[in-house]
């Protein structure tokens, strides 16, 4: 029990720190363009960078999750991150700014998606509210640093003293999980260098349901994403709102992600993992679609919609245990997500071009039809295929 909490607290204090780690680089987008002489397609290159370094740990580093034990894979892509924070604070180069930010943010997602699969073995009771938890306080560090660093960081040395903060509570979270067991629900033959059973992408991909789940994830990714890099063009070119109007119903919409993942966790172990999902996922897409389609008037559905968000993210990752063994989960999680990645890089590369050419009335559209197609293909594809053996 003792080891259960420190684990737990360890995990805590990284989620706090992945967070803000994350959100920093459109925070002082405006700091490094000043700072740097930057042009608008260079301060584009530390998001498409980001990218890069999403897929790339998913994929490979997923497979090193995999690959070796638990705690000591996680204690070496921390030792990553920190390495990349460590760039930022003594660096005075863009191009070390964009090899840090490949590092940072691929390290941190597959850090975040790691303390995803682990926390339901430290809480095998309460999975659903351990889980959602944590990731209401990774919001937490998000918000919190974009309104601390927003409202106070003005200068290339606030991001440094930033970096040094969360290199500060890195060190914490590695002392804390180094010195405690991170549980490891493989066999000892699973594991290491010689471990006797060596899982391949191939053999991600062998199951019926590798497709539907990346579809399910990428619809997903396109809506949610579509309103936090769409939504407050859309209220200002399209519905004549003020720039503020607009963002505050996106920050409501956040918001209500934030709040929603602390309120409703304790109901994912009550009525259970699937039907949680398929009551979220329905009350979502429901306000989603009419908030959307209502047009001014209804974006306060829209809005609301975000605490119906809140638990589907983390629950459908939490999900992906009942479709792949224990030894290949991360392996499994990292393919999945990564792939699905692409529908995100996708559309944002295409939507702009889409709204120049059939305006954003019809453009924008593209997002609630999203929403209704990932409820549909975990309604009919996933929900229900719990057992990888019988659909390879």
């Amino acid at each position: 029990m003792k080891n259960k909490n420190h684990v737990f607290w360890g995990f805590f204090v990284l989620m706090i720190a992945l967070g803000a780690s994350d959100s920093l680089r459109g925070v002082f987008s405006v700091v490094f363009a000043d700072h740097f002489r930057l042009t608008a397609d260079q301060v584009a290159q530390i998001v498409t960078v980001s990218y890069g370094g999403n897929l790339f740990f998913l994929l490979a580093g997923g497979r090193l999750m995999d690959r070796f034990e638990r705690k000591k894979a996680m204690l070496a892509m921390l030792i990553v991150w920190m390495l990349a924070l460590l760039l930022f604070v003594l660096s005075d180069n863009f191009y070390a700014i964009l090899i840090g930010m490949f590092l940072a943010m691929g390290a941190s997602t597959l850090l975040s998606t790691t303390i995803n699969i682990v926390t339901p073995l430290l809480f095998v009771t309460t999975p659903g509210l351990a889980v959602n938890f944590l990731f209401f306080v990774q919001g937490i560090g998000t918000t919190g640093s974009q309104s601390l660093a927003g409202n106070f960081a003005e200068s290339f040395a606030d991001w440094k003293l930033t970096n040094v903060i969360l290199l500060v509570l890195g060190v914490v979270a590695f002392l804390i999980l180094s010195l405690n067991r991170i549980p490891d629900n493989r066999s000892e033959g699973e594991t290491g260098a010689g471990s006797s059973r060596k899982y391949r992408f191939k053999d991600v991909l062998a199951s019926r349901s590798f497709i539907p789940l990346v579809f399910l994830f990428g619809f997903y990714f396109i809506a949610e994403h579509g309103i936090l890099n769409w939504l407050v063009a859309y209220g200002t070119f399209h519905l004549d709102l003020s720039k503020g109007a607009a963002a505050n119903y996106l920050a409501v919409f956040f918001g209500g992600i934030t709040v929603g993942r602390l309120v409703f966790s304790p109901l994912i172990d009550r009525i259970g993992l699937f039907r949680s999902i398929t009551a979220f996922a329905l009350a979502a897409c429901a306000l989603y679609v009419a908030g959307i389609l209502w047009g001014a008037s209804g974006l306060w559905l829209l809005s609301a919609s975000g605490l119906f968000f809140s638990i589907l993210y983390p629950t459908i990752v939490m999900m992906l245990q009942k479709f792949y063994p224990a030894a290949m989960i991360s392996t499994a999680t990292g393919a999945i997500i990564s792939v699905a990645s692409l529908f995100d890089i996708g559309f944002n590369f295409f939507f702009g071009k889409i709204i120049d050419l059939v305006g954003y009335e019809r453009g924008f559209l593209i997002l609630p039809v999203s929403m209704i197609l990932f409820v549909v293909i975990y309604l009919v594809g996933v929900q229900g295929k719990v057992s990888l053996g019988s659909r390879r």
